[in-house]
């Protein structure tokens, strides 16, 4: 992923993951400071880990049981935690112009020690599907990384061809 530096983005280092919620959410902590906060994944959607108000409507929109999701979810999170787990140092870049969710979340693309962006690698390997709802300048890359996803049957999308 190419950064252009004159682009508006917001970077910011010296930050390792206190806990990772999710597949698409993560709790990240200062290591100077020690402030901490949530960071919604750009761009794309993970399955959720337990039933709420998002279990309910994607049970709608995929037409799959929620016991099912679950599985999918914790299998999202399960990636995420084996190539990210707690205590990895990350950089954060976030777009000037969609900074926050609709919950007041700050939205990021969560960059690993080797350079890798986390976003991507979910898509990549099919733990979480693109989507516009949570807005981000990748949007049509992200489409992408996920139809390939899908043609190749990698992650969640080894048992449906779509969540």
């Amino acid at each position: 992923m190419q950064y252009n530096a004159k682009a508006p983005y917001i970077v910011e280092t010296h930050w390792q993951i206190e806990e990772v919620l999710d597949g698409d959410s993560i709790i990240i902590c200062n290591r100077f400071t020690q402030m901490k906060k949530e960071i919604r994944l750009y761009g794309l959607d993970a399955p959720e880990v337990k039933i709420n108000r998002k279990m309910i409507e994607d049970e709608e929109k995929s037409h799959l049981p929620a016991h099912l999701l679950i599985q999918f979810g914790l299998q999202s999170l399960q990636f995420v935690l084996s190539v990210a787990p707690p205590k990895t140092i990350v950089t954060i870049i976030t777009e000037q112009e969609n900074y926050y969710d609709y919950w007041n979340r700050q939205l990021g693309y969560v960059i690993l020690p080797g350079g890798e962006c986390l976003n991507d690698l979910l898509l990549i390997n099919g733990y979480a599907k693109a989507t516009s709802q949570y807005y981000c300048s990748r949007i049509g890359e992200f489409l992408d990384f996920n139809r390939q996803a899908q043609l190749d049957n990698k992650g969640i999308y080894s048992f449906v061809n779509k969540f």
